[in-house]
């Protein structure tokens, strides 16, 4: 999950966090097909373990017959079991040293950092493989408000090697503006909604542009 600097941003599908299982595997084949997805994040807050299993099941042969990495929000402890190729975790409470070793070398270590540039700094030295900074536009209503302003994005692409990835609340509009600064953008869940190849069709379109 890394790119060369020159290279334009590329598409991270997260799942809808209570997406049927069916819907996935349903939409997730052409998706995969387009060439348009770098990587697929399976998200299942508070899911239970064995709907999680189930699910990581079932998307890694999607993901893994269209040559699309696979990783999993926050259960690491999976990744070496069900043959997954990472996984992204908060860095707050945890111990990246010991979740490299549980994952091995090899794995795709991701580490969202919310809205601070200095704990994307901590988590790219201990080795993570990408951070993630979000919400970039925050939910009315909810939590803190605090989002990534676009003034990270730009700091962060001139003086960290680290690849990132923006996340929450992205819209077409923000992906074509992210597209110089971040490495990664994560389309809204609403990308799901209706012809999923279409909408990333749009999103990839604003980042060409």
């Amino acid at each position: 999950m890394t790119q060369e600097p020159e290279d334009a941003a590329r598409l991270i599908l997260v799942t809808p966090p209570r997406a049927a299982l069916e819907t996935l595997t349903a939409a997730l084949p052409d998706a995969l097909a387009s060439g348009l997805v770098a990587t697929v994040r399976l998200d299942m807050p508070g899911a239970p373990e064995d709907e999680i299993r189930r699910a990581a099941d079932a998307l890694r042969v999607i993901c893994h017959a269209a040559d699309v990495a696979l990783v999993i929000r926050d259960h690491f402890r999976m990744v070496r079991p069900l043959g997954l190729d990472g996984a992204q975790v908060d860095l707050k409470g945890a111990s990246l040293k010991k979740i490299r070793a549980e994952m091995g070398e090899d794995a795709i270590l991701g580490v969202a950092c919310g809205t601070s540039r200095h704990d994307g700094m901590v988590a790219g030295e201990a080795g993570a493989d990408y951070v993630l900074f979000g919400p970039f536009r925050a939910p009315e209503g909810l939590g803190a408000g605090e989002t990534a302003p676009m003034e990270l994005f730009e700091w962060w692409g001139e003086m960290i090697e680290t690849p990132s990835i923006a996340e929450g609340g992205v819209t077409v509009e923000d992906a074509g503006a992210l597209s110089a600064h971040a490495d990664f953008i994560a389309p809204d869940v609403s990308v799901w909604d209706g012809d999923l190849v279409a909408n990333l069709r749009r999103f990839q379109a604003a980042l060409d542009d």
